[in-house]
């Protein structure tokens, strides 16, 4: 029974063994990730006040035309609708930008504090030692 159980705990070492090499090796991995994920959010909310920037700019025009006479003032109603539809894809972003961000974005900061202070290495490094935590 004794050599039954050996044979399960060894296994299961080996299989843990592997998983924290696995996760060791992955670190730079997750790290890339994380910035690039940081460069996103950065981004994107640049776009989204230079978008509208542009569409306050685009509006302007939109209402100058409209205040002229003739076939103009046709084109400034057409330009009027055109600008509303791009706020309209301007506020969805704005959206998809804060919506999922602001939630997590207190997890990520906490993982990086983690990541600058060592915790994460040491943390690993004791696993993979058979240190106590």
């Amino acid at each position: 029974m004794d050599s039954g159980i050996e044979k399960e705990c060894s296994a299961l070492g080996g299989l843990f063994q592997l998983i924290m090499n696995d996760m060791k090796a992955s670190y730079p991995t997750w790290e890339d990730f994380v910035s690039k994920g940081a460069k996103l959010q950065s981004q994107l909310r640049t776009t989204i006040a230079v978008t509208g920037a542009f569409l306050d700019a685009f509006q302007k025009v939109a209402d100058m035309a409209t205040g002229t006479r003739g076939a103009t003032k046709e084109i400034g109603s057409a330009l009027t609708r055109m600008c509303m539809r791009h706020r309209s894809i301007e506020s969805k972003l704005k959206l998809f930008t804060t919506a999922d961000i602001k939630k997590k974005s207190s997890d990520t900061i906490k993982l990086q504090k983690k990541v600058k202070k060592g915790e994460f290495c040491s943390f690993i490094t004791k696993i993979t030692n058979g240190e106590s935590l």
